[in-house]
């Protein structure tokens, strides 16, 4: 059977939260549930350190701009991320190029990444905190559940996976507004701060 499902479903996993995706398919593995789980995901160093970022990652996600902050360090993280997975289950199946396979986790996370990103940057232009708790639980939610899917049913999961993909990417193409705001204002903060700290320095 290809892993290309797989590749695809962990991709857009990894551009959500691809530390949540690192520890699962770690544990899956470690814990016999699966054999295709190369033997890198499982090693416990791995596992450790794929779950403390997964706390921080859980704690800043929920957070009013400290979120877009995140995302903006992990445009480069997240991809990456999608592509070693990707790379990773290809060399262990055998059945698919760890390139091209690399190329598919890449490109997938990038994609999810850029709608969980630009989401957020629409919900950050509302000034209450609670979209912000309820959207990051219901991302860790779904990425456990889909990749939970995935490894018993990986054809029907990367048929969800695509769903949702597309479907924020329609989503993102209707909140470009108010991603402007966002953008907008996070300048207006950044002026503010500048001129605070002029008026603050004393007369040289």
């Amino acid at each position: 059977m290809s892993v290309l499902p797989l590749v695809f479903t962990s991709g857009w996993a990894s551009g959500v939260n691809a530390y949540a995706v690192v520890l699962l398919l770690g544990v899956f593995g470690a814990t016999g549930l699966s054999d295709d789980v190369p033997e890198t995901l499982q090693r416990p160093e791995v596992l450790v350190v794929a779950g403390v970022l997964f706390l921080c990652e859980a704690v800043a996600d929920k957070i009013p701009y400290v979120d877009s902050a995140w995302d903006s360090v992990h445009t480069v993280v997240r991809p990456v991320a999608g592509a070693w997975v990707g790379a990773l289950l290809a060399g262990q199946s055998g059945s698919l190029n760890d390139v091209v396979a690399g190329l598919v986790g890449g490109s997938t996370a990038l994609a999810s990444h850029t709608v969980k990103a630009g989401t957020r940057m629409a919900v950050n232009a509302s000034p209450e905190p609670f979209s912000n708790i309820v959207l990051s639980l219901a991302e860790d939610l779904g990425v456990g559940a889909v990749v939970t899917f995935a490894m018993f049913h990986p054809e029907a999961a990367a048929i969800i996976a695509g769903v949702l993909l597309l479907a924020g990417l329609l989503m993102l193409f209707f909140l470009i507004s108010r991603i402007r705001r966002f953008r907008r204002r996070r300048a207006q903060r950044r002026e503010e701060k500048r001129l605070a700290a002029r008026m603050g320095r004393p007369p040289g």
